[in-house]
């Protein structure tokens, strides 16, 4: 964690943040291309992320999303949180269709497998999640979905 990370916790947990999620992607995206992708908010927040790109499901074309993480091991923890919102992130479905997806971890990229974890395996992982950033259970509060988990491991 870093000198921000609680400034951050309290900024994530406002009611009212979801709404601005398309300004707050627009300005994480801003911030990668402005430092030629080695920092983005999280960075700044200090907490771990990393940028996931799958193939769209349908279109094939490889799309990027920058995402907090939870390193676990030698594996990643993602969470299609989207900050508690009615519907999934779009990147849940593409990579539900993918065998495998490109991460840019700590400035290297590396080829992952996935697995969306369920039952007690997710239960364990979100208390894992929660230690870090404890904004997800305010996520799981403001939605009726379960907020899928997934574990991502290097191939």
């Amino acid at each position: 964690m870093g000198l921000l990370t609680p400034v951050a916790i309290k900024i994530g947990s406002i009611s009212w943040m979801p709404k601005l999620l398309p300004q707050i992607v627009w300005t994480d995206n801003l911030v990668h291309k402005v430092t030629r992708n080695r920092y983005g908010i999280l960075d700044v927040a200090g907490l771990p992320n990393l940028v996931l790109t799958v193939p769209g499901r349908k279109s094939g074309i490889p799309r990027s999303t920058n995402l907090l993480t939870v390193p676990d091991g030698d594996e990643w923890l993602i969470a299609g949180s989207y900050f508690g919102a009615p519907k999934p992130p779009i990147w849940v479905a593409n990579l539900r269709a993918a065998d495998t997806v490109t991460i840019r971890y700590q400035r290297r990229d590396i080829t992952v497998s996935w697995r969306e974890m369920l039952g007690e395996e997710r239960d364990r992982a979100w208390e894992t999640m929660r230690a870090l950033w404890p904004n997800f259970d305010k996520y799981a509060e403001r939605t009726d979905r379960v907020i899928p988990v997934f574990r991502l491991t290097a191939v």
